[in-house]
């Protein structure tokens, strides 16, 4: 019935510690799918029983697309997103145990200096209320998800306040960074393209992903709001901007597009079926219509939800229309490129993965790094990096990896992309000097100091884990995902 955390996630309060946001409070509106209280619960923290209802709430308010809706009941998020909130549970416990408390007067002045809500330099209550209406939460909803950050911001800081970073420790970081390393390397780009994906393959994956590639098209439709219409004349003054506030206020309350435009004797402007690249469909560009204009009006989310947007030191009032996508067929040139590229992509994969096990058995030992070179075409070369932005070949990531490799060794580097990919043979390192009065020392100082936060929250982390007992109902959590179906 019940299984141990461990078996979701090895560290789920770490990921809490070092990585904090706001929650998103947007509802894509799943109803009450269980219910019975603590008959049906997913998991426990200790004594303190998280229910099904509590979880399914807690997922409610996340910010999932229709496509990550859609696969819960098939992936692991479900699984990853109750690791999550189980470490924000034993968060709230080592918190109320640390009597960490916020006063209404820091919860006011956090708001207040919250640049979201300023207007003309200063807060404005209009501003926060609109974003409280734009968001769809109440005033009580947000403050308490303010306070409960607060509480963390402040927690994390009783964790790592008042450290002093040993000198030993910025060298080290210093030294990551800063040497003279000669070495030999081989560029892999011609034995990765050695292999070029058939067409049964090429096909195959088309098949298997036809619907992810679609041209998305949509219809804008936006209206300049001039001064002279809405202020009673031609300046930008304070007659304009309380008029302005009308029409968003309105059009927040509900006004359609139509509504507003007619109300105000706004010109409309409409585009129909456009992709993000001004084109129709017939690849044709729209060239009576600004980019930025354009960029703005059609990255609008939710279509039929008119907007006040400003361009330019302008304003609109601007909305899209309607939204279509169309597949796209394999002989598309950018299909076959995004096909290719993921084949090549796995093929690189699978022969790095090779290599490195290849390395890691000692096989390219002795000679056997330039017999290798030797029976692929490929050729050694010689090469001798001073700077960690020396990025004639190799970029500054793959010179922080060539720098954590001991003289005497072999490594295969790549990117994160895999567009470029070598393997190194380390000859020598020299090491360059760090001067305290140097400013470059407070830099890795820093460096230094994150890193010993780092590991105190680790440590910190694996307490907590043996500290609080957590179980799992993996049936209850099978049904919240098939609820998802």
């Amino acid at each position: 019935m019940t299984t141990s955390i461990g078996k979701l996630s090895k560290s789920f309060f770490l990921k809490l510690l070092v990585g904090i946001i706001i929650l998103p409070f947007v509802f894509w509106g799943m109803g009450d799918v269980f219910r019975g209280g603590n008959q049906n619960v997913v998991a426990t923290v200790d004594s303190n029983k998280i229910s099904t209802q509590e979880f399914v709430n807690y997922i409610n308010r996340l910010n999932l697309n229709k496509e990550q809706v859609k696969n819960l009941s098939k992936t692991d998020l479900v699984e990853q997103i109750l690791s999550d909130y189980i470490g924000k549970k034993v968060m709230s416990l080592e918190i109320e145990k640390l009597g960490i408390v916020v006063s209404d007067n820091a919860l006011r002045n956090i708001i207040k200096n919250d640049k979201l809500f300023f207007k003309d330099n200063k807060f404005s209550r209009t501003e926060y209320e609109k974003f409280l209406l734009k968001s769809g939460i109440t005033a009580p909803q947000f403050e308490a998800n303010i306070i409960e950050q607060e509480k963390r911001r402040q927690f994390l800081s009783s964790l790592a306040g008042g450290i002093v970073v040993p000198d030993i420790l910025v060298e080290k970081e210093f030294r990551k960074e800063n040497q003279i390393k000669t070495i030999q390397y081989i560029d892999l780009e011609k034995y990765h393209a050695k292999n070029k994906p058939s067409q049964e393959s090429i096909k195959e994956l088309y098949e298997r992903n036809k619907n992810v590639f679609f041209t998305e098209l949509k219809s804008i439709r936006f209206a300049e709001i001039k001064p002279e219409l809405i202020g009673g004349n031609k300046e930008y003054d304070e007659s304009f901007f309380k008029q302005l506030d009308i029409i968003e206020n309105n059009i927040l309350d509900g006004q359609s597009f139509e509504e507003a435009a007619k109300t105000n004797n706004l010109k409309i402007e409409e585009f129909n079926e456009i992709n993000a690249k001004k084109e129709n469909e017939t690849k044709k560009k729209i060239e009576n219509l600004s980019d930025n204009l354009f960029k703005k009006v059609y990255n609008l989310k939710m279509p039929q939800s008119p907007e006040v947007i400003n361009v330019d030191s302008k304003y609109y009032l601007a909305e899209i229309k309607d939204e279509i996508k169309k597949n796209r067929p394999m002989e598309d040139p950018e299909v076959l490129d995004a096909l290719n590229a993921q084949l090549n992509f796995k093929t690189k994969i699978e022969k790095n993965s090779s290599l490195a096990k290849d390395i890691s058995l000692g096989a390219f030992s002795g000679n056997n790094f330039k017999k290798f070179a030797d029976d692929n075409g490929l050729v050694v070369k010689d090469y001798k990096i001073s700077n960690l932005k020396q990025n004639d070949i190799f970029d500054e990531g793959l010179v922080k990896r060539i720098f954590l490799t001991k003289d005497g060794n072999i490594n295969l580097i790549t990117n994160s992309t895999l567009t470029k990919s070598f393997l190194i043979s380390t000859k020598k390192t020299e090491y360059k000097q760090l001067n305290k009065k140097d400013n470059e020392f407070e830099q890795y100082q820093a460096k230094a100091r994150l890193n010993l936060i780092n590991k105190i929250y680790q440590s910190y982390d694996e307490n907590a884990n043996q500290k609080y007992k957590v179980e799992i109902n993996q049936r209850t959590i099978d049904r919240v995902k098939n609820s998802f179906q």
